[in-house]
């Protein structure tokens, strides 16, 4: 095998994100990191290493195209580990191109590094409960967690191409809804508000916004806003089935604290947790923690940082 280490995702940002991954598994291996571009050279993602355009499909291939477009990729250059961002089709092809590959892989993992003959990482397991160690021989698939590495600096050498010809496309896309962006990128802030059950109305969440523009941030919440109440769009969702953030600072307001909204959030620096009951799991998972009203000590917060709107 080359000891290449490729790094894929479909999404501009989360591709980024994976090239720095990429390099620091590619540590101990000879021939460096190359990023993936499918039909096309995309400029917003960057490259530390040097870019493999593979030419044929286009860049707005399926899943199962682009599993086959590395496959017959890795036929001609074989790398020792392709790592794909965990997006919801980074999954997709992950898993179908292991199965070409009859090789493992691993599933949301950081702490990369390969040895001479095995890619390793960690996962969270048991809702971000246990760190798990786990590890597959070469060739490896991963895909990678989104919001834990950094972006990669936009250094870049040289592009190369493999002409992986025409890939017939069993699946029919009859039509695209482009997904409205967030206003706000969770996964960059530097500091997040996010609301839990303890906020009563829909129109209280104003409230929680102020607060969090008045600190610079942004705003998140718990599962129940989200999926269960849909108060707000599931970009704003943090936890085991959402985003994963590790803000310097994080505001909890409202929230229980169960352990799949902890294991979204419990990397970020500095956690503070506000709530009526002292018992709330959030307080174990929090740095400081105020017991109280929301409705009287948001409004507080807010007028001590010097708004009292």
């Amino acid at each position: 095998m080359s000891g290449e280490v490729w790094a894929y995702s479909e999404n501009d940002g989360v591709a980024s994100e994976v090239a720095s991954a990429a390099m620091e598994a590619s540590k101990n291996t000879p021939a460096g990191v190359f990023v993936i571009e499918i039909g096309a050279v995309r400029q917003g993602v960057s490259a530390p290493g040097s870019r493999l355009l593979l030419k044929g499909p286009s860049p707005e291939s399926p899943p199962e195209v682009v599993a086959e477009a590395l496959f017959r990729a890795w036929k001609e250059r074989q790398p020792i580990a392709i790592l794909i961002g965990a997006t919801r089709s980074g999954r997709e092809t992950a898993s179908r191109l292991s199965a070409k590959l009859k090789s493992g892989c691993l599933s949301e993992v950081v702490k990369l590094s390969a040895d001479g003959s095995s890619l390793s990482g960690e996962r969270n397991a048991y809702a971000g409960k246990v760190v798990a160690k786990v590890s597959c021989g070469f060739p490896a698939v991963a895909t990678v967690k989104g919001g834990y590495y950094p972006r990669a600096s936009s250094a870049q050498g040289s592009t190369s191409e493999i002409n992986v010809g025409e890939i017939p496309q069993k699946s029919k896309l009859v039509s695209r809804d482009k997904k409205a962006a967030g206003a706000v990128d969770l996964k960059s802030a530097k500091v997040i508000v996010s609301a839990g059950r303890g906020v009563k109305k829909k129109e209280d969440l104003a409230m929680i916004e102020d607060l969090a523009k008045d600190m610079h941030g942004a705003l998140g919440c718990s599962r129940p806003l989200s999926s269960d109440l849909g108060w707000l769009p599931e970009e704003h969702h943090i936890g085991l089935t959402g985003i994963t953030v590790k803000p310097d600072l994080y505001l909890a307001v409202g929230i229980s604290g169960q352990l799949q909204h902890v294991a979204g959030m419990k990397d970020s620096k500095i956690v503070v947790a506000i709530n009526t009951d002292k018992d709330a799991p959030m307080f174990q998972a929090s740095d400081y923690g105020i017991v109280g009203d929301l409705y009287q000590l948001v409004p507080a917060i807010r007028k001590a940082l010097g708004n009292r709107g």
